[in-house]
C-alpha cells in the first residue's frame, strides 16, 4: 500500500487555520448561550480566548516564514493565498479580542487581568480596581511564590519557558514588564507571561492583598535627567488615580489580547483635565490676587508707559516639538481618532501649570512616526503648532516638563471612546547646582505606564530582544520609543512679549499676540479705568467675559488669528508692533481699538451662532462641520466688510444670551478658580 503523500506547507497551514476558525466560531456560539452567563463559564471562555490567540500568533509566525520555494510543486496565486490566510488570522484575532472585552464588561471581577490573580465574585468595580494596584505593589516586593497556569504556553524565543494548563510554577523573579522568571517541577527555568498565571493559594493571595492596601503608591521612576518623581498626596491626584483605576480593567484585557502594547495606560493628564478647570489655560490666564486680597499679584500698571508692567520669570523659554519615533501601534480593533502630546510643568510632586495639548500628524507609510507643525494652506491651526512658550516663577529645584504621548480612540465594535497614554517622560529644567539646562535638542526615551509606576516599558518585547552583541543592543536602542524636543533661548522681542503674560502659563507661540491684547485690555479695565480699586462691581466687557472660552475652542481662536492678520495687513507699518517701547501711547491705543472691532466682528457672532456645533475633542465630523461654518462666516465678513449684515440677515441664526454672559466678574472668577 502506498504511503500517504505529505501535505504541502501552505496547504497544511490553510487546514490549521480552518480548524482554528471552527474553534473560534464554536466559542462565539457558546458565549451566546444562556449558560455562558455563569461566572465559571465566562472564566473558562476567557482562558480559551487566550489559548486560541496564542495558536493564531503561532500560525501567523509560520505564515510569515513560508516562501514559494518551500513548495514541492508549483502553486498558483501563491502570494494571494498567503494574503487571504493572513487576513483570516487578523479577523480571528479581532473576534477574540472583542469577545474577551465583552466578557469583562459583563462582570469585570471574574476576569484574570494582566496585573492580578483571580478576584472573588461579589466585589464591586471600585474595590477590585484598588486591589489591582495593591497587588501590583505587592508583586514588586515579593520575589517568589507558587502560581498555577491557566492556559498552555509555548516558548516563543530563547529564554522562554514552555508550560501546560494546570502546571504549578515557582516564581523566582517578578519583572515589571509582565514577563516573570519561573521554574517548573523539572527544574527548568525561563521567562513566562504573567497573564497566564493565578496564585496557587487563593486565600493567602487575598490576605496579602488586604495587607498591601495600607501601603502608599509612589509616583514614578528616575526621570530623563535623573530627578526622582516623588509621592503624590494631594486630593486631585488621588481622584485621578481612582478614575484611572476604574478604566484599567478594560485596558488590561486589551493588553492581554494584544489590542494595545503592554506599556499603554489610561491617560493621566487627560484625567487631570477632566477633574476641573484648575489645569486649563483659562484658569492661569486670570489675574491672581496677593495674600492680602487687596491687589493683583501678576498684573500691575506702569504709569510711565501707560501699559501693564512687564514681569520677568524664572523660566521663560520656547519649546519646539520635533517628532516622536517608534511609537507602537494599537490593534485593528481600535480606531485612532487623534495622536497628540500633552505636557505641563511638574516638580515631581504636583502639576504647576496648565496642561497644553499639541496634536501630531503622521503618514500611512510611517505610522510609528509623529510630526508637528505641518505645512498647510493659510494659517497653521494653533492645535497643530509645535512651537510653544513656557513661563513659570516656581522656585522648585526639581522643576521640569512632564510630557505624555497619547491617543484618542474609539472601539470599532462598541463605539466606546477613551484616552490612552503611549508613554511619558520628564525633562528636568535645572541641574543639581540650580543652573538651567542648555538650549538644545533633546532625545528623550519614553517610559511606559503612568508617572506613578516604576520600571514599566512602553514595549517590553523590544528590550527582551536586546540580548546579544553590542550591535544588536545599539539597534535595540534605536527601536525604543522616543520624543525629540528642542529648547530655544529668547531673543529680545520674544522676551518682551512673554514678559507681558502671566507668571505661569503654557501656550502656542502663534497666539501670543492675542493673549497680550487680552492682558492689555485687562489692565485697562481693572487698573486704569476703574473708578475705585475697592470696587467689586460687575464690568460690562464682552472681550474679558468671553476670551477665556477661546482657549478651549481652538478653531475660533484660529478664526480670530485669521481675521486679525487680514486687518493688520491693512494697517500702517508704524501701527503694527504692540510691545516695542518706542512707540507712542496713541499708537498702542489705536491698535487695541482696532483689535476690539475685529473681536466683535469675528468672535462674538461665532460664540453665539446656532449653526456652530458644540466643540468636541477628536471628533472629525464635528471639527469639519465647525470649520465649514467658521470659514463661511469669515468669507461673508470679507465680502460685506464686517459682520453687521450677517447678523441682521434672516439666515443668520444666533442663540439668545443675557447681560451676565457679557459681563466680567473678576472676583467671581477668582472665587471659582479657588474653589
Amino acid at each position: 500500500m502506498l504511503a500517504r503523500r505529505q501535505r504541502d506547507p501552505l496547504q497544511s497551514l490553510q487546514r490549521r487555520n480552518q480548524e482554528l476558525k471552527q474553534q473560534v466560531d464554536d466559542l462565539l456560539s457558546e458565549s451566546r448561550l444562556k449558560g455562558a452567563l455563569e461566572a465559571s463559564k465566562r472564566r473558562d471562555i476567557y482562558q480559551r480566548c487566550i489559548q486560541l490567540k496564542q495558536a493564531i500568533d503561532e500560525n501567523k509566525n509560520a505564515l510569515q516564514k513560508l516562501s514559494k520555494a518551500d513548495e514541492p510543486a508549483p502553486v498558483g496565486s501563491y502570494d494571494q493565498k498567503k494574503e487571504e490566510e493572513h487576513n483570516l488570522l487578523d479577523k480571528l484575532t479581532h473576534q477574540l479580542q472583542e469577545l474577551a472585552v465583552s466578557i469583562s464588561r459583563e462582570n469585570v471581577t471574574e476576569i484574570i487581568f494582566c496585573r492580578t490573580g483571580a478576584l472573588t465574585e461579589g466585589e464591586d468595580d471600585d474595590s477590585s480596581a484598588e486591589e489591582d494596584e495593591e497587588e501590583e505593589e505587592e508583586d514588586e516586593e515579593a520575589t517568589s511564590g507558587e502560581y498555577i497556569a491557566v492556559g498552555d504556553f509555548t516558548a516563543q524565543q530563547v529564554g522562554d519557558l514552555t508550560f501546560k494548563k494546570g502546571e504549578i510554577l515557582l516564581i523566582i523573579e517578578k519583572n515589571p514588564d509582565g514577563w516573570w522568571m519561573a521554574k517548573n517541577a523539572k527544574g527548568n527555568k525561563g521567562l513566562i507571561p504573567r497573564t497566564y498565571l493565578e496564585p496557587y493559594n487563593k486565600e493567602e493571595d487575598q490576605e496579602s492583598s488586604e495587607e498591601g492596601s495600607e501601603e502608599d503608591v509612589e509616583v514614578g521612576d528616575e526621570t530623563a535627567e535623573g530627578a526622582e518623581v516623588k509621592q503624590r498626596t494631594d486630593s486631585h491626584w488621588s481622584a485621578v488615580r481612582k478614575a484611572i483605576s476604574e478604566q484599567i480593567n478594560t485596558v488590561d484585557v486589551l493588553t492581554t489580547m494584544g489590542a494595545i502594547p503592554a506599556g499603554f495606560r489610561p491617560s493621566t493628564l487627560f484625567q487631570l483635565l477632566e477633574e476641573g478647570n484648575q489645569f486649563r489655560a483659562s484658569y492661569f490666564l486670570q489675574p491672581a490676587l496677593t495674600t492680602s486680597q487687596l491687589a493683583f499679584r501678576d498684573l500691575m500698571w506702569d504709569a510711565k508707559t501707560g501699559s501693564i508692567r512687564s514681569r520677568p520669570s524664572r523660566v521663560s523659554l520656547i519649546l519646539t516639538l520635533w517628532s516622536c519615533k517608534m511609537i507602537p501601534l494599537p490593534g485593528a480593533s481600535i480606531q485612532v481618532l487623534s495622536r497628540h502630546v500633552r505636557f505641563c510643568l511638574f516638580d515631581g510632586n504636583k502639576v504647576l501649570s496648565n496642561i497644553h495639548t499639541v496634536r501630531a500628524t503622521w503618514q500611512p507609510k510611517t505610522p510609528k512616526t509623529w510630526t508637528f507643525s505641518p505645512q498647510v494652506t493659510g494659517i497653521l491651526p494653533c492645535l497643530l503648532d509645535g512651537d510653544c512658550f513656557i513661563r513659570s516663577n516656581s522656585s522648585s529645584p526639581d522643576l521640569g516638563i512632564l510630557f505624555e504621548l497619547g491617543i484618542s480612540y474609539i472601539r470599532n465594535s462598541t463605539g466606546e471612546r477613551g484616552e490612552l497614554s503611549c508613554g511619558w517622560v520628564f525633562l528636568k529644567l535645572f541641574d543639581a547646582s540650580g543652573i538651567p539646562i542648555p538650549a538644545k535638542t533633546y532625545e528623550l526615551f519614553l517610559n511606559g505606564g503612568t508617572p506613578y509606576e516604576k520600571g514599566v516599558e512602553v514595549d517590553p518585547s523590544v528590550s527582551r530582544r536586546a540580548h546579544g552583541s553590542v550591535f544588536h543592543q545599539m539597534m535595540t536602542v534605536r527601536r525604543q520609543p522616543q520624543l525629540l524636543v528642542k529648547l530655544r533661548s529668547l531673543n529680545r522681542r520674544s522676551r518682551n512679549m512673554l514678559s507681558l503674560l502671566p507668571e505661569t502659563l503654557i501656550g502656542s507661540m502663534c497666539s501670543v499676540h492675542l493673549l497680550i491684547f487680552y492682558r492689555q485690555i485687562l489692565g485697562d479695565v481693572l487698573l486704569k479705568d476703574r473708578m475705585s480699586m475697592h470696587s467689586a462691581d460687575l464690568i460690562s466687557n464682552p472681550v474679558l467675559a468671553t476670551f477665556p472660552k477661546l482657549l478651549e475652542q481652538p478653531d475660533i481662536m484660529d478664526a480670530l488669528r485669521s481675521s486679525w492678520a487680514e486687518k493688520e495687513s491693512t494697517l500702517k507699518r508704524s501701527d503694527k508692533p504692540l510691545v516695542v517701547p518706542v512707540f507712542s501711547q496713541r499708537d498702542k491705543e489705536l491698535l487695541k481699538a482696532v483689535f476690539l472691532l475685529v473681536y466683535h466682528d469675528c468672535v462674538l457672532p461665532l460664540l453665539h451662532s446656532a449653526l456652530l456645533p458644540p466643540f468636541r475633542w477628536a471628533e472629525e465630523e464635528t471639527e469639519a462641520a465647525r470649520w465649514k461654518v467658521i470659514a463661511d462666516f469669515l468669507k461673508q465678513n470679507r465680502e460685506n466688510e464686517g459682520a453687521l449684515q450677517a447678523l441682521l440677515s434672516p439666515a443668520g441664526l444666533h442663540e439668545p444670551f443675557d447681560i451676565s454672559e457679557q459681563t466680567y466678574d473678576f472676583l467671581g472668577e477668582i472665587r471659582k478658580n479657588a474653589a
